[in-house]
């Protein structure tokens, strides 16, 4: 199958990536001489354009101009989905909306990712940040007088996630029907998704609820401790048997104390416990503690940076290699992925010649094209 990708910085480029993970056929319309903004974005942000962005073609091309409208319509015929995620509107001024596109090829699966779903705030621009804080995620992450932002763009990965199950359904519908659809997704509905859980709670309860790091877990212990050897390991107990082999695990006296065998018992007497496991567990090394949790089944994970997955034997086992910029590094692939056809980052417009002789432009209509920096 294939799919053509609108899409810019992470929401559309994700979902593009995911249905590449599949066995689509990727292809990727950037704006001649500029392409994806991701593919400028300095610092801290400057690997989002390889993560996303593997595996595709890339075609320079102006869809806003005449002569690049009429390349997209006929890519349109070729695909089986399309992804955008460019500010609400914009196809539908250039006319190339959903109905135009549904004239064109009755069979696409059209799926707009965009701020908001339709609705009153439809025409809204928004990112990634507002949006979590607009939806209280941001609330719930940092502390009552300090919303923070999560520390992975999870708003727009989560909004592309939802795009492809859509699209997997619209699929399916199709194989029925012999019809495509359109498939509407929103960060700020994927993000009141993602906030679900305090919506109910807040009503089970009868009152507001604290960010989750002031409200705390449920869990008598669910927290970091430091290790002898100056790292950083969390620790999850959520049973009593957990309780009971966690215990033994570490020779701890309080074992049978009545006031600890019950998690509600634990959670009420943190203030005692806390302080306490955190002495005995520094008295081991994180390899130690590693070696006992594991043997005894206790949930634990010591505190990474993400860039201490490259050295890690699970995680590496999921990294593909990249080739970007004519240099090879390792990105995390998709937990879906099907196989690897292509693990090359495409410069702009990389395939851009290939893809109009596909379509039947002559070397001289192509020469023309740039000329006329449609291409």
């Amino acid at each position: 199958m294939k799919a053509l990708e609108i899409g810019h910085i992470v929401a559309g480029p994700t979902a593009g990536l995911l249905l590449s993970s599949l066995g689509f056929e990727v292809i990727k319309i950037e704006k001649p001489n500029e392409g994806d903004i991701a593919r400028r974005l300095p610092g801290s942000s400057s690997g989002t354009f390889p993560y996303l962005n593997w595996g595709k073609k890339s075609i320079s091309l102006d869809i806003l101009k005449d002569e690049g409208k009429e390349v997209f319509k006929k890519l349109l015929k070729t695909v089986d989905v399309l992804i955008d995620n460019l500010a609400r509107g914009t196809l539908d001024k250039a006319g190339l909306g959903y109905e135009e596109i549904k004239k064109i090829n009755p069979r696409i699966i059209y799926a707009s990712l965009k701020a908001y779903s339709y609705g009153p705030y439809e025409n809204r621009k928004s990112l990634d940040y507002p949006i979590e804080v607009h939806s209280g995620l941001a609330y719930m992450t940092g502390l009552k007088d300090k919303p923070m932002r999560l520390g992975a763009s999870i708003v727009d990965i989560g909004a592309a996630m939802f795009a492809v199950i859509g699209i997997m359904q619209k699929l399916l519908e199709r194989e029925k029907t012999g019809v495509g659809g359109i498939v509407d997704i929103g960060l700020f509905e994927t993000a009141m998704f993602f906030v679900g859980q305090h919506i109910s709670t807040y009503q089970v309860l009868g009152r507001p609820i604290l960010p989750i790091n002031e409200e705390g877990f449920a869990w008598g212990i669910y927290d970091f401790f430091d290790t002898k050897d100056k790292k950083v390991i969390f620790v999850a107990v959520t049973t009593d048997k957990q309780w009971t082999d966690f215990c033994k695990s570490l020779s701890l006296k309080i074992c049978g104390e009545e006031k600890f065998k019950r998690n509600e018992d634990r959670y009420k007497n943190r203030g005692f416990l806390i302080p306490y496991l955190q002495n005995e567990i520094r008295k081991y090394t994180s390899d130690e503690l590693v070696n006992i949790f594991d043997k005894n089944n206790i949930g634990y994970a010591i505190l990474n940076k993400p860039w201490d997955l490259l050295q890690d034997p699970h995680a590496s086992r999921k990294m593909v290699d990249v080739i970007f910029n004519d240099k090879e590094i390792k990105i995390p692939a998709p937990p879906i992925i099907k196989e690897i056809k292509n693990n090359k980052v495409p410069p702009l417009g990389e395939s851009t010649y290939e893809i109009l002789q596909e379509l039947g432009y002559t070397d001289e209509e192509i020469l023309k094209l740039k000329e006329k920096e449609v291409i």
